[in-house]
């Protein structure tokens, strides 16, 4: 699908990401289209965001100030969420890119949605799957920038040391089970002639799976790419159309 038409609204919570990922952001947003508003949220009278200040006139950022009135409760959910919800009834935007691991921003996501806007999310690994789940797609910013600093200092070895992670710290999905969902999916959407249309197969896969990118398995490539490297799936180039299917265990 071609996102780059789309308006987008920009809107990152700075008390629960780390300024290191901002060049990420704005690459990996910049790809669906023209961000309208950028705006970054949080409490700028206290020491931990001033490395945002400078980042935000570097990039064209507009930071949002709310003070922390509650001890232990991140302010800066209550202002982006009645920002969302100001600019969703200006109606100059079509699609939001929501920047946090918190959860409690799921339920905004689903309510941009029911207004019919294409929301798309990115945090850490450590996210909830339910602020993952709940958007069209999702992006793991310390998996893409892992990948990122190890092809600038060339590493050979980029995929099972560092890819390792205890569960309860992580809610990327193993690849044996995203596999597995996979083969289930083109099973489902066979074919007469023993086939299934790629497309078809990609879009179920994404709407179950909204954070997969290879990048969070080691590989910075398309997904395409990705599951074409593997010896248990074949594809077929018909024209324009990619077809699929399980190969068969000839033992």
């Amino acid at each position: 699908m071609d996102f780059n038409n789309r308006n987008i609204a920009l809107l990152i919570d700075s008390e629960n990401i780390s300024i290191k990922y901002l060049p990420l952001i704005i690459d990996e947003a910049n790809k669906y289209g023209k961000i309208n508003y950028k705006r970054v949220y949080g409490d700028w009278s206290i020491r931990q965001l001033n490395p945002w200040k400078a980042m935000c006139m570097e990039h064209g950022l507009t930071p949002v100030q709310q003070y922390s009135y509650t001890k232990g409760k991140n302010a800066s959910d209550f202002t982006l969420v009645i920002d969302a919800m100001d600019i969703l009834y200006k109606g100059k935007v079509d699609s939001f890119c929501i920047v946090t691991s918190d959860s409690d921003f799921t339920k905004l996501v689903t309510r941009l949605k029911e207004d019919n806007m294409f929301v798309f999310g990115m945090g850490e690994s450590k996210t909830p799957l339910s602020l993952v789940n709940s958007c069209e797609t999702f992006a793991y910013l310390d998996k893409m920038f892992l990948v990122e600093e190890e092809q600038k200092e060339e590493k050979v070895e980029v995929f099972e040391v560092k890819q390792q992670q205890k569960k309860t710290e992580s809610s990327i999905t193993p690849l044996s089970t995203v596999i597995h969902e996979l083969k289930t999916i083109i099973r489902e959407t066979l074919e007469d002639d023993g086939w299934s249309y790629w497309g078809n197969v990609a879009q179920l896969f994404q709407r179950k799976y909204p954070g997969f990118h290879p990048r969070n398995y080691g590989e910075n490539i398309k997904a395409l790419a990705f599951f074409k490297k593997r010896n248990d799936l074949e594809f077929d180039q018909r024209k324009s159309s990619i077809f699929v299917r399980i190969k068969e265990n000839k033992k």
